[in-house]
């Protein structure tokens, strides 16, 4: 066994350390993703993260209201203070709100209006707040780990990579970082990954998927989302749409033109309402659509989709549990994962 695994090593073009696809925890759609394929295993239909390591899922932050907290002690980090998972952005009561549909029309108008240099971009600019899930009797309460990745490629093929610890949330503070199945607190800041790669290096370090140009047709996205980043049963639902569209948005920034593409294919899904306007957790007013049908895995959860309201551009992903997971000590109403992307 040692031997032929030494062999698909050598065979695999890709590196375990460096480079976008290095070994490393699963996002959280990756996990979301995860628990769907192995759902079908497990009667109760909920995700079993590792005893040993926490499973790690994205956290969105409070509200402007202030988050209860709770004091928790890591292993490795002394007592530390962590916030309690939050509960979802809330709704502006008195805001206007704009249909997908209308939305779809504007980001289409402004695509008309671009020029041939307002093409996407390789690379991505991320905001997330992960959460650790331990079950058991002795399972630890969630915790908040936020972090911020940039990712650059430029054309001759050189790139950058930069992870940092911070919660813009609550600058300066001492931050969560998951050292390896540690738990450590971090000076804010703190840059935990970085790497620039010389020209020629992103036939290397990328895959299939970071090098496909995105289309700028809805129906040609969504099938190309669909092979590029769906699972077995591709994009076939909203939920997988979306998870989709997360992997998607983590390699690419598209220009007006593939946002438009977006913007439509998320009119034509299934199941996505009109919820109203929201302020995401970077400051920024967006406009909400919730998809709160089946999710494939555990049926627990609503996800949200914040879309910018005057270009269409995506500017939030989250999802909330809508049962308790007692198991993993969750309440409905507390948000599972945030991804806030940022240009």
């Amino acid at each position: 066994m040692t031997e032929e695994l030494e062999l698909l090593r050598q065979a695999d073009p890709v590196s375990a350390d460096e480079g976008p696809w290095r070994d490393r925890p699963l996002t959280a759609r990756a996990q979301a993703r995860l628990a769907a394929l192995t759902a079908g295993a497990e009667p109760r239909g909920r995700p079993r993260p590792l005893r040993r390591r926490p499973l790690l899922m994205g956290l969105a932050a409070a509200s402007t209201a202030a988050a209860a907290a709770v004091v928790l002690t890591f292993s490795g980090a002394g007592s530390s203070p962590a916030v309690a998972a939050p509960v979802a952005l809330p709704l502006h009561a008195d805001a206007p709100s704009v249909s997908l549909d209308a939305l779809a029309r504007r980001a289409e108008a402004r695509a008309r209006a671009a020029g041939r240099e307002d093409g996407p971009r390789r690379g991505s600019h991320l905001q997330s707040w992960y959460m650790s899930m331990e079950s058991g009797p002795d399972a630890a309460p969630p915790v908040t780990v936020p972090e911020e990745r940039i990712t650059s490629w430029n054309d001759d093929g050189s790139g950058s990579e930069l992870v940092v610890a911070t919660d813009p949330r609550h600058p300066g503070r001492p931050v969560i970082h998951d050292n390896d199945g540690t738990w450590q607190t971090v000076r804010d800041g703190k840059v935990l990954h970085r790497k620039t790669y010389p020209a020629g290096s992103e036939a290397r370090h990328s895959g299939l998927a970071a090098r496909t140009k995105p289309a700028t047709d809805a129906d040609e996205l969504r099938e190309q989302l669909s092979w590029l980043y769906g699972g077995a049963d591709g994009t076939s639902t909203t939920p997988q749409l979306l998870s989709a569209l997360s992997s998607f948005r983590q390699e690419w920034t598209p220009g007006p033109r593939e946002t438009a593409a977006v913007v439509r294919m998320l009119a034509d899904a299934d199941g996505l309402r009109q919820a109203g306007v929201v302020t995401d957790r970077l400051g920024r007013r967006g406009q909400a659509y919730v998809y709160d049908g089946p999710d494939g895995a555990t049926n627990s959860t609503r996800q949200m989709v914040i879309l910018d309201p005057r270009t269409g551009g995506l500017l939030g992903l989250e999802i909330t549990f809508t049962k308790d997971e007692p198991e993993f000590k969750i309440k409905s109403g507390e948000v599972m994962s945030y991804e806030a992307w940022m240009p």
